[in-house]
């Protein structure tokens, strides 16, 4: 598996932006899809953005479609979320995972980073 570590989120203004960034351990990170996940208070944790090893495919859940872009370094490992016209309802905390190709799951996760949208 591989160690994710997240950072960047915060407290902003609806209509703002912030950048989430998931720095990963090892060697082998071009081996790994990634996603990013949220989950707001009372609710389950929903996908919201994906890439494949290379960076070549991305998918996004409707509701961040046109607002969030997902994007990766390979060569400095880490995996970023941008996120713009940021909405009330965009709070929640945030995860990165990892999956290896070739598995179905996601199976290694951060601990998340809160994201708060002030209306």
């Amino acid at each position: 598996q591989v160690q994710l570590v997240e950072s960047g989120g915060g407290l902003v203004q609806a209509g703002g932006s912030l950048r989430l960034s998931c720095a990963a351990s090892g060697r082998t990170f071009n081996m790994y899809a990634m996603g990013w996940f949220r989950q707001a208070p009372g609710k389950e944790r929903d996908l919201v953005a994906t890439i494949s090893s290379r960076g070549g495919s991305t998918g996004y859940a409707d509701s961040v479609k046109g607002r969030f872009t997902i994007s990766r370094d390979n060569a400095k490992n880490t995996l970023y979320l941008q996120m713009n016209s940021l909405k009330p309802e965009d709070t929640a905390v945030y995860y990165c995972a990892a999956r290896k190709i070739g598995v179905s799951d996601f199976d290694s996760w951060g601990q998340g980073t809160q994201v708060t949208v002030s209306s």
